[in-house]
């Protein structure tokens, strides 16, 4: 018999949750808390299995709840509970130890997959939450492919280009050779994909890199 603690300070999730899990052999409702102090003093003498952890409780941040929660116990699964769906605060949440995520408008079937994921040690994500999350690393990947990414040599070639050093100059100043000092610019025009240094410093200047 799996315990679930819910954490929510509106009562109906709580009946709602009650409701979801009622005829569930293998699960029971043990406590509903609806403040993070009631929590807190509620785990000092209860273990539940599985706690889900709403996000937004009146007297402490649901994120540092979840915090608080998991260094005093290693075990317990946690599943963030919210009505917001942002990735910022889905990485944030798993970060600081929960298991899972869901939205409060799931669905039966989804609540009960979220509890059987984490109870065999698996992350769980709801669809939307989980769309969300390949939303910004999509959008990561497109920022980082459109920001070209420079080692710390070419960027100093290219602060240098931009004040107006010449290729001789600049492999006097740095200690290198005028091939080198070419080959660093030539990389710099492939990477910002132009033709001319008067481009180069240009586009540079577009993607603040100078």
């Amino acid at each position: 018999m799996l315990s679930i603690l819910v954490v929510d300070d509106h009562p109906l999730v709580g009946e709602g949750i009650s409701m979801m899990v009622r005829d569930m052999d293998h699960l029971t409702l043990s406590n509903v808390c609806k403040t993070g102090k009631e929590t807190i003093n509620y785990l000092e003498s209860h273990s539940p299995d599985i706690i889900l952890l709403d996000l937004n409780l009146p007297d402490i941040d649901g994120l540092e709840l979840c915090t608080l929660i998991r260094k005093k116990n290693k075990e317990v699964k946690i599943i963030g509970l919210t009505s917001t769906n942002e990735a910022g605060i889905i990485t944030q949440l798993l970060g600081n130890g929960a298991n899972g995520y869901l939205l409060k408008n799931m669905e039966r079937e989804e609540l009960l997959q979220a509890i059987e994921e984490v109870r065999q040690n698996r992350i769980f994500l709801s669809k939307v939450a989980n769309q969300k999350i390949l939303e910004q690393f999509h959008s990561l990947r497109d920022a980082m492919q459109k920001n070209p990414v420079l080692t710390r040599r070419e960027k100093e070639i290219l602060q240098l280009l931009y004040e107006g050093f010449s290729g001789p100059a600049i492999a006097e100043k740095l200690f290198l050779s005028t091939y080198t000092v070419e080959t660093h610019r030539k990389n710099l025009m492939q990477k910002l994909e132009v033709n001319t240094t008067q481009q180069l410093l240009k586009v540079a200047r577009e993607f603040k890199l100078i």
